[in-house]
């Protein structure tokens, strides 16, 4: 699966991991998350987020 980066944090979503903070487990592709998911350190939306 791959990483998706923060453009304004550098925060890296990992689905490997995923984001069990905010309820998201651990497996689930970028593409899947929520649509109002938001970067757990900056609070950007998904739209600022590029494939690395």
């Amino acid at each position: 699966m791959e990483k998706y980066r923060c453009v304004i944090c550098d925060y890296i979503y990992d689905p490997a991991e995923g984001d069990p903070g905010n309820g998201v487990p651990a497996g689930t592709p970028f593409s899947d998350l929520p649509a109002d998911w938001v970067c757990p350190l900056c609070g950007a939306d998904k739209s600022n987020f590029e494939k690395i």
